[in-house]
């Protein structure tokens, strides 16, 4: 089964036996194609028919809401806590990232950064919100809320003492180019960071 090329990334660096909480998991294809790798957990999903095709698929799924937290796991109950394409659409993300830290191990974080050059372009040439093809809805019928740039997201990690282990910026094609190695807030579209609660 081909993954969605973010989702690939985010396989990629989670190794087998590991145990993970994949939050707004949709159709369950990531935690299917970690299965096949002896990779154990669950996902958490909001939406009936998505939360169906878990099922089908074989994926243990639990329907919940992520602005109500994750007060139903332990501390550290899981070695990685997976959220991707989903932090910008929570009512709290702040909030959200200290459950998942609170949960997890390690966690591993994507979003569309609101800094890439064409949104700056749309937002300072043509007066209105940004589409792109990471951000392909308009302002009024979009599900994200909470919009970020890369330096938004690391300001946030930095003032709540949160190591950053790994960060792959890319393109929309997601490749790593030397535009986005020279300015990756300028030139990224997608972010993906694995994180990590500071040991005590």
């Amino acid at each position: 089964m081909s993954l969605r090329p973010d989702l690939q990334i985010i396989h990629d660096w989670i190794p087998a036996g590991t145990r993970v909480l994949d939050l707004g998991c949709g159709d369950g294809a990531l935690l299917t194609a970690l299965q096949q790798q002896g990779v154990s957990g669950y996902g958490l999903d909001i939406d009936n028919q998505q939360i169906a095709q878990c099922i089908h698929a074989g994926i243990n799924v639990i329907q919940a809401d992520l602005d109500e937290g994750l007060a139903q796991f332990a501390d550290q109950s899981f070695d990685v806590v997976i959220l991707s394409q989903t932090l910008q659409a929570v009512k709290r993300p702040d909030f959200l990232l200290d459950e998942i830290i609170r949960v997890g191990r390690h966690a591993i974080i994507g979003f569309p950064n609101f800094g890439y050059w064409q949104c700056r372009l749309q937002l300072a040439f043509k007066g209105h919100m940004p589409i792109s093809r990471t951000l392909p809805n308009a302002w009024y019928n979009t599900d994200n809320i909470h919009l970020c740039t890369i330096k938004d997201f690391e300001q946030m990690c930095q003032q709540k003492h949160i190591n950053i282990l790994k960060r792959s910026i890319v393109n929309h094609a997601h490749q790593d180019t030397l535009s986005i190695k020279l300015a990756p807030n300028l030139f990224g579209e997608i972010a993906l960071y694995q994180i990590k609660k500071p040991e005590k």
